[in-house]
């Protein structure tokens, strides 16, 4: 081989290594360890606030995540036993679908409660080989209750339980779903609805869950309308569930219709309206209140398309989704906020973005939190009490289903834009691509706690970060022996 050649083939090899190089380092750079605490993770960030502390475990002193539970002593008003596995199984409709059943139904039984009640939920893993977990989705229930695999306990094996404690202090409605490969579980139908009520109800209150088995839409498990029996002149409560990875529109054919409730807190002052669509975030529940008319013709309430709840007796049909669409920014009335959201003890960015890299080792095009990719995102540091403020801005090309664990934000503005209606409380904001939020919540409630996209599979990518207490500690790893897989 000649010098010239040879001087070529260095100068390749040379170039080849100094692509590769980084790469590589990058590559491994992403590689999580095989168990890990949710405290090693991520950067502080003390949103402006007194410095806090990350503690790594138990060892690290102050509460542990165990310690946060509902009052031991007491007995339960409501004490469920639900039973986890995985098989095939048949829908309501009829369909056959390989998924997960809870008591042997998908969705699996409605949790029921009147507000002011302990609810406990006994959960045993019969046949879900990758373990099993119950998150209680809009509930802000004690950190140890929340049922996230890895934070706040370990995964359910099979032949395993774990017993969920809380009481029931907001009317409303809510729903359950494993927060074990969430991504996965959750789309399979390891899932049900969670309603609480006030003392005194409407003449009838009707629950409509819409899911996604394998793409085909469901109501309550089925793939037809579900019709319910309403007397001319019935004050009716549509209480409606997305439990899907995407928004959907809802909408009301037959009679005015208020939105008495969003995402289980009552709007104030709601007004009647017709002829508009409501959008229904994912993870998110909106409550339809409407009289039935006098002359006794049905009302359809559609649910994403073709699906829907009737109302009433005789024939009503589908009706187109109306082009103008209800802007909770601007409905209702307004009314003083029980804290000040001018003067935050705390302010955060929550910045999402999207570009090539490795997430653990696999290269893709993935999510960012503050121009970061997982695991390099924001650890919240906040302290109980604080007053938070946060501005959650989109920049990735998607809409995100924004999702906080464990506590309801009050939403100031969008684009700018400040809010002139009810105070609208979420637990479920859906941020469109190039929109840009700001919310607002008091951190009451310690613990370690989720903020991510309710686009599970967006979250399984990395966009997820963590709220943290400080001096709350986790004893659970991520990975591990359990095998701890939240997203």
């Amino acid at each position: 081989m000649s010098r010239t050649r040879l001087l070529r083939l260095a100068a390749a090899v040379a170039a080849t290594l100094l692509l590769l190089g980084p790469l590589a380092w990058f590559w491994l750079d992403s590689r999580m360890p095989s168990a890990y605490n949710v405290a090693e993770m991520g950067v502080a960030d003390d949103g402006g606030g007194p410095a806090a502390h990350l503690h790594h475990g138990v060892a690290g002193g102050g509460r542990s995540v165990t310690d946060l539970v509902a009052d031991r002593g007491r007995v339960p008003d409501v004490d469920v036993t639900l039973t986890a596995r995985e098989e095939r199984f048949t829908l309501a409709s009829g369909r056959k679908v390989d998924g997960y059943t809870l008591n042997g139904v998908s969705p699996g039984p409605p949790i029921e409660a009147t507000v002011g009640q302990l609810v406990q939920v006994r959960l045993v893993n019969a046949a879900v080989p990758d373990g099993v977990t119950l998150h209680w989705h809009g509930i802000d229930v004690p950190n140890a209750a929340d049922g996230v695999a890895g934070i706040t306990q370990d995964a359910v094996p099979v032949g395993g339980e774990h017993v969920y404690r809380f009481v029931a202090g907001q009317t409303g409605t809510f729903w359950y779903h494993s927060h074990q490969i969430s991504h996965e579980q959750v789309a399979g139908g390891l899932l049900g609805a969670v309603v609480v009520r006030p003392a005194a109800s409407p003449d009838v209150d009707v629950v409509a869950l819409t899911h996604l088995y394998n793409g085909v839409r469901t109501l309550n498990g089925a793939e037809s309308d579900q019709h319910v029996t309403a007397a001319p002149g019935a004050r009716v409560r549509v209480r409606l569930i997305n439990t899907d990875n995407g928004p959907t529109s809802v909408w009301v054919a037959g009679a005015a219709a208020a939105v008495v409730a969003v995402d289980g807190t009552d709007l104030h002052g709601p007004a009647e309206f017709t002829g508009q669509a409501v959008v229904l975030t994912a993870g998110g529940r909106i409550d339809f209140a409407l009289t039935m008319p006098a002359s006794g013709s049905p009302v359809r309430v559609q649910v994403g398309g073709p699906l829907s709840v009737v109302l009433g007796s005789g024939s009503v049909g589908v009706t187109p989704q109306p082009d103008a669409e209800l802007d909770l920014l601007a409905y209702g009335s307004p009314t003083s906020l029980a804290f000040d959201p001018t003067r935050p003890d705390r302010t955060f960015q929550y910045a999402i973005g999207r570009r090539p890299g490795f997430v653990d080792g696999r290269p893709g095009f993935f999510w960012t939190v503050n121009g970061k990719l997982f695991p390099d995102v924001p650890m919240f540091m906040v302290a109980e009490g604080d007053v938070v403020r946060m501005t959650i801005s989109n920049s990735s090309g998607e809409v995100h289903p924004m999702h906080l664990h464990g506590h309801h934000a009050v939403v100031l503005s969008r684009d700018g834009v400040p809010a002139s209606g009810s105070p609208w409380w979420v637990d479920s904001l859906d941020v469109g691509d190039g929109e840009t939020y700001e919310i607002a919540f008091v951190a009451d409630n310690p613990g370690i706690w989720a903020d991510h996209c309710h686009n599970l599979k967006h979250a399984r990518e990395g966009l997820l970060a963590h709220l943290m207490y400080e001096g709350v500690t986790s004893p659970y790893l991520l990975g591990g022996p359990a095998h701890n897989t939240p997203e």
